[in-house]
């Protein structure tokens, strides 16, 4: 069974793009770690109290054991080479053999940067004759997940069926009570989650899925895994 690590640049980013697919691949057996770079805070509604309480209640609805979380600042995550350090000296302990993190083109520069900042930090992984914690290791694949705020096509590598673990995805994202709410008239964004899922389903002749970008070719070793 492989390990995952999971990268989001706040709270709610990995349950919004793949909380299904975490479902799925633990289901699976697969041990799924999610990694926030930032606590998400400052934010108009929520405390740094609620946000971690919120956080660890969506891990435990999808199943995720541990949860580790950065101090970088929220609205101000940069690629630097200390922030890479630190997400490397993560990967090299957790050692997954994937990764999945943020799409590279997106409005919110805290996604962008931390898609540079983790891609770059999964090279940093592997250096020797270095400060950083841990034994080297690099990861064999990274993925790209969607969490964005452009109105944007993205060309997936595959789509995840995620038809089976919908309900439980968007019961994690509730968990954020804080942000998806009527005060703040973010509830309906639930539903438009649960719509851009179904898309990307009935593009593989599902009800629901969740699309994933490569920048390298993917091997197949078989058909079995195709649907």
């Amino acid at each position: 069974m492989a390990q995952i690590l999971v990268i989001g640049a706040h709270p709610d980013d990995a349950e919004i793009g793949m909380g299904g697919t975490i479902l799925k691949l633990g289901a699976q057996g697969h041990t799924v770690t999610l990694l926030d770079l930032t606590n998400g805070e400052p934010t108009p509604m929520g405390t740094p109290e609620q946000r971690a309480k919120e956080a660890q209640e969506a891990a435990l609805v999808l199943g995720v054991e541990r949860r580790i979380t950065l101090p970088l600042p929220n609205r101000y995550v940069m690629d630097t080479v200390e922030n890479r350090k630190m997400v490397a000296e993560v990967i090299r302990e957790v050692r997954p053999d994937y990764l999945f993190i943020h799409y590279w083109e997106d409005a919110h520069p805290d996604h962008v940067a931390a898609c540079r900042l983790c891609e770059a930090a999964r090279f940093y992984g592997k250096l020797t004759k270095t400060d950083m914690r841990g034994e080297p290791f690099y990861p064999r694949k990274v993925f790209h997940f969607e969490a964005i705020h452009y109105r944007l096509y993205l060309k997936p590598s595959f789509i995840m069926d995620i038809s089976d673990q919908i309900g439980r995805k968007l019961e994690a994202i509730a968990c954020y009570r804080s942000q998806f709410n009527e005060a703040r008239g973010t509830a309906a964004l639930l539903q438009t989650i649960k719509d851009i899922n179904r898309y990307w389903g009935a593009l593989i002749r599902r009800t629901h899925g969740e699309p994933f970008v490569c920048r390298e070719e993917i091997g197949l070793a078989g058909l079995d895994a195709l649907v």
